[in-house]
């Protein structure tokens, strides 16, 4: 939702532009009183001159939508959508009536209901129109809102087109893009955000994103490290620039790019888990002790947690302290070799040879499982190749 105020939509619910016979012919003082309390803001008494204005002509479609208005106000918005729909039965083709429904149905958080409702406007609205372009945005976050990045990127692509000056609408759009797996697209609309801001640490970050996915390391590494210099702020810069030094193993400047990132939030939980991590790569066991402390009491659902204070216990000699953080993780990630065969070797340990080996035999498992998944893939790719020339040997990195 924090995207959509930032595209600076004029999201304000008017009241639909409402007339019928009677109250044209006969002005109606209840009605006349009922709009100026709405217009003083005081909502409670304009609420009940409409219901009293509602009983008197039941069949008129103002009143509902005026008590919908005065619900939205309020960020009512169930009782102002049903109100709304009540107003739409009696007479559907009240002028900016729908357009309230859509609005409140967005701003409620009923995005999957507003979109056929924003789709049916757009239909009517002028080609080109900031009507239509709001519409189109609107459209476009709804399906960003329900995590249907796919869809929402034509939407937002349309809008962006429209705007080329928009920031916000590109960043979205990216988003987008990265989020449905699109990553060359994502770095078609950097290098446009680009030309309206050089220093953007946000769009650097979703194209190191997009090269991460696509195995560029060295591309994904160089953009994180131009967002933190663009803007050492920027959240979960330091962190992604971080973790990609921590897959490459690069442990100290990791350890470093961690710490930054907690400097600036030091309730980052991921910064906190893999500098803990990060330690206990370059063996510095109390280091991470008490950031893996920390990292359990904010996630203990987090399978690295365990498996780490796992690995500090064992080397402490806290046998039965390293067999509950190791069970545990087990038990979050049954699929990690890693813990498998650490806890072989710590039931080894305990002279609990049977347990022992049913872990090393599940790590062994594991790992021929992903040995065929390797070769499969290798094989694939071969087959796919016009002339295949004689492969090199691959090892399997395990």
């Amino acid at each position: 939702m924090k995207r959509i105020f930032e595209l600076g939509l004029g999201l304000s619910l008017g009241a639909a532009a409402l007339s019928c016979a009677h109250s044209v012919s006969q002005p109606n003082q209840l009605r006349q009183t009922a709009l100026a309390l709405e217009q003083q803001g005081k909502n409670a008494d304009a609420e009940e001159a409409w219901r009293a204005y509602m009983k008197a002509h039941p069949g008129n479609p103002e009143p509902y939508a005026h008590l919908g208005l005065l619900e939205a106000r309020q960020e009512r918005f169930t009782q102002a959508v049903a109100y709304y729909r009540k107003a739409l039965a009696i007479k559907p083709d009240v002028p900016g009536l729908r357009l309230n429904l859509a609005l409140a149905l967005f701003k409620g958080g009923d995005l999957k209901a507003a979109i056929p409702e924003f789709a049916a406007l757009l239909k009517t609205a002028p080609p080109d129109s900031p009507e239509a372009q709001k519409l189109t945005i609107l459209i476009g976050m709804s399906h960003y809102g329900l995590a249907e990045y796919a869809a929402a990127a034509p939407f937002l692509k349309q809008a962006a087109d429209r705007d080329p000056q928009s920031l916000p609408l590109r960043l979205a759009l990216a988003h987008s893009y990265l989020w449905s797996k699109q990553f060359k697209d994502v770095l078609t609309v950097y290098h446009e955000i680009l030309t309206i801001n050089p220093d953007s640490a946000e769009a650097d970050m979703l194209a190191g994103e997009a090269l991460d996915e696509m195995k560029d390391n060295a591309g994904a590494t160089e953009m994180f490290r131009n967002a933190v210099k663009a803007n050492p702020k920027e959240p979960n810069a330091h962190f992604g620039l971080g973790y990609l030094l921590w897959t490459q193993k690069n442990y100290p400047e990791a350890a470093s790019e961690f710490r930054a990132e907690l400097a600036n939030d030091p309730n980052h939980f991921q910064a906190t888990l893999y500098l803990g991590d990060t330690h206990i790569q370059m063996n510095q066991f109390s280091e991470a002790e008490s950031l893996l402390d920390k990292a359990a009491r904010m996630d203990p659902s987090a399978s690295l947690v365990h498996l780490d204070l796992g690995i500090i216990y064992t080397e402490a000699d806290r046998k039965d302290d390293a067999l509950r953080e190791l069970t545990q993780a087990a038990k979050l990630a049954p699929d990690d070799v890693n813990v498998h065969w650490r806890l072989g070797r710590l039931y080894r340990s305990m002279g609990r040879k049977e347990e022992a080996k049913l872990e090393f035999d599940r790590a062994s498992t594991l790992n021929k499982a992903a040995d065929q998944e390797l070769y499969k893939k290798i094989a694939a790719g071969q087959s796919k190749a016009p002339e295949a020339q004689t492969p090199s040997p691959v090892s399997p990195d395990h």
